[in-house]
């Protein structure tokens, strides 16, 4: 990782409202925020919305990959964003522009989200005590030729675990 260039995390999951993942979501924005990180996401609602107003609350920088061409969409918390109009083929640039991901629940998109990362070497974490895919793939190795997801079930547990794994990037 280049010395001036922020750690980028990307948080994936629900486009619906869930009071759980929602918290979970904008505690890891506050995180992210906090370390001096770059959020990205896909920019609904959710806990793409949610994991934007932990970083805007936060005074961190929150990205929005929209699959849309609406410069305006995405969720009122994104400091910037950015229209593919790609449609769901925006879930690969969403993975490549981070250095880690982090899913909280999901359905259809983020298991694509989750199954792309894999495929490009990223570092997975997953809740297992959300719903959706993250909590059903949360320590599995779901291809024998990359690390398994890693399972968390707290914030807690994700700090340290984001924290390893930022510690390795900056090292390289």
């Amino acid at each position: 990782m280049r010395k001036n260039r922020r750690f980028q995390l990307v948080v994936i999951g629900d486009s619906v409202e869930n009071e759980t993942n929602n918290r979970i979501a904008y505690n890891i924005g506050a995180f992210a925020a906090k370390q001096g990180w770059v959020l990205l996401n896909g920019g609904n609602n959710g806990v793409m919305q949610a994991s934007s107003k932990g970083a805007f609350d936060n005074g961190g920088l929150a990205i929005s990959i929209l699959n849309t061409e609406d410069i305006d969409g995405g969720n009122h918390y994104s400091s910037v964003t950015i229209p593919t109009g790609i449609g769901w083929a925006r879930n690969s640039v969403n993975v490549l522009a981070g250095d880690a991901v982090v899913a909280v629940g999901g359905k259809s998109g983020t298991l694509s989200e989750i199954a792309l990362a894999v495929c490009y070497g990223k570092p997975v974490i997953a809740f297992d005590n959300s719903d959706g895919w993250s909590a059903k793939l949360a320590g599995e190795r779901i291809d024998d030729r990359f690390d398994p997801v890693i399972s968390v079930s707290s914030i807690e547990d994700f700090q340290r675990e984001i924290l390893k794994i930022h510690n390795r990037h900056k090292s390289i």
